[in-house]
């Protein structure tokens, strides 16, 4: 008989090759599930790390790098609103009025019935020209004469109508008022705000 023509034969020849693909495909399946493991362990480690990095004291500022700085607390800027906008009633004008901190950054805003759209946002601007500079900005109108480019720093506006608020003399909020048919009456109205918190 001829061997070649054994079908036993041809199936174990076949049976060969078959078990070292399922080998093969076995062993290739390990090694990819092996390195997914890996990769979500590290992921895991990396995701781990910050959280343990979070609990790492922070570093300490040398002295002399820092300064200190003095702020008008929500409670006083809502008084000095308040005083502006009620000695503006008494004399019988709509406008509104804008406390800002040192930063510009509004504290307090109120807007009385009847005032204008345009006197929202031009009390905010009188009251941070106010304490940028530390003046009246009545004075401040006079400085373009010399300076006239003053008026393009964004977020200011060189009109009658904004007061500075002085902690030791140094600027710690400004009072803006606007909406009166005058500047000089918005600053009037300003300076009584400023006043209230003096008493």
């Amino acid at each position: 008989m001829n061997p070649t023509s054994n079908p036993s034969s041809h199936r174990s020849s076949d049976a060969r090759p078959a078990a070292a693909r399922r080998g093969r495909i076995l062993a290739g399946t390990a090694a990819a599930v092996a390195l997914l493991g890996a990769g979500t362990f590290g992921a895991v480690s990396a995701a781990a790390a910050p959280a343990a990095q979070a609990d790492a004291p922070a570093a300490s500022v040398g002295k002399g790098l820092t300064r200190t700085t003095t702020h008008l607390t929500l409670a006083a800027a809502t008084r000095a609103a308040q005083a502006a906008m009620d000695a503006a009633k008494k004399a019988d004008r709509q406008v509104s009025v804008a406390v800002v901190d040192r930063n510009g950054s509004v504290l307090v805003q109120l807007r009385g019935d009847g005032a204008g759209p345009q006197s929202y946002e031009s009390a905010v601007r009188k009251a941070y020209t106010a304490v940028s500079w530390n003046a009246p900005t009545s004075e401040l109108v006079g400085r373009l004469g010399q300076a006239p480019t003053l008026k393009d720093i964004p977020g200011t506006l060189f009109l009658a109508g904004g007061a500075p608020v002085r902690a030791e003399g140094a600027p710690v909020a400004g009072i803006g008022v606007a909406g009166a048919p005058s500047g000089a009456l918005d600053e009037q109205f300003a300076e009584a705000g400023a006043r209230a918190l003096g008493k």
